[in-house]
Formats: C-alpha cells, structure tokens, sequence
C-alpha cells in the first residue's frame, strides 16, 4: 500500500500512458444475495474515479466479463447478471475481452494483445478480491507484468471454508491482498494511483 516515498515514484514512472487499465467482472450478478455479505461498498466508485482519469488521459483500458460455465450462476450467459454495471461500460474504442474462468489470461487473447502492443504495466481492480482479481494478478506476475492491484478498487465476499469456519468479507479481501502484494503484485489505494498519474 505504497508506504514510502521511494516506492511511490518508482509507481509515478510506470504509470506512463502505456499502462492498462484492468476492470474485471464488474456485473450486476455479483450482488446477488446468495453470495453473503460483501465488504467495500465503495469499490465501484472507486473504480469510476480511475476510469475517469483513465479516460481523460487516453490510456488503454480493458473491461472484462465473466459468462460462467455453471448454469446456476448469476453470470451465466442469457442471465440479466451478465450485465456490466453501467458505471464501467466500455465507451466508444474501449475493449470488451470475455472470459469463461477465473483467470483473465485463460482462454483468451489478453497476454497477446498487451505484448502486441508493448503494454508492460497492469493496473487492475474489479470483483472478487480473492477469486478473478487475484488469479488474473497471479498470471500477470509470474508473466512478468508489472503488476497494480488496487485495494480499494476491490472487495470481497464471506466465506465459509470446509470445516465450516466462517470468514468476514474484511478477512477474505484482506488476507487475498496480502497474498498478492510483494509477491505477484504491488497492492495500492486509488488515492496513490491518481496522485502518481498526476
């Protein structure tokens, strides 16, 4: 969470106007109450606030939409859960990739497209902390991306595991966060990331 100065600009130089904006999953589906309770309310305005500058920046920026494969789930191809919210709808050249798993880089031309085009660094944020934010930073890392999660452009649901030991939407997100930084990722607030493209 950028907690010196140094760390802070070495960020500012690689968020040149080649870095990408990620935003993964953010659909109507996730709010379905059969998910539990979801922490950071505000991750969606958060996200629009980045949005905002990437798009008066004219930065490269990439929505991602999950179609499950399982037909009980709210973001299965035909459901109205598919839908992107409409505070991060692609505008006008925005791209739109489609995924089927968790991971952004599977089972689609992401990786070839960013190399294609000399993208080195990924800022991403979206839903869920733990599951298609954190796979997609994993690959990016290990890809080699320099790689941005954003931790308040992120939330998490609850969790029970399988001895039945609830976890807070608080502790998933945080402990997915933890995970991640330092060792796929550098985990950031929007707050730093819009002082550094300023």
């Amino acid at each position: 969470m950028i907690q010196d100065e140094e760390h802070f600009y070495a960020m500012m130089e690689k968020l040149d106007n080649a870095a990408v904006l990620l935003i993964i999953d953010v659909q109507t589906g996730l709010d379905d109450p059969a998910y539990g309770r979801r922490n950071n309310p505000g991750a969606e305005q958060n996200i629009g606030r980045l949005l905002a500058a990437w798009r008066a920046r004219k930065q490269p920026i990439i929505h991602v939409q999950h179609l499950s494969q399982r037909p009980r789930s709210p973001l299965y191809p035909g459901k109205p859960g598919v839908a992107l919210k409409d505070m991060v709808k692609p505008q006008g050249e925005e791209q739109l990739l489609q995924k089927r798993v968790n991971n952004a880089f599977v089972g689609t031309d992401l990786e070839a497209q960013l190399r294609a085009q000399g993208h080195n660094t990924l800022v991403i944020v979206g839903l869920t902390t733990p599951h298609c934010v954190s796979t997609t930073a994993r690959m990016a890392g290990d890809l080699g991306f320099d790689t941005y999660v954003v931790a308040d452009a992120t939330a998490a649901h609850e969790l029970t595991d399988h001895r039945g030991q609830h976890y807070s939407a608080e502790q998933v997100h945080n402990s997915a966060l933890a995970a991640l930084n330092g060792e796929f990722a550098k985990v950031v607030e929007t707050d730093n990331v819009l002082q550094a493209l300023a």
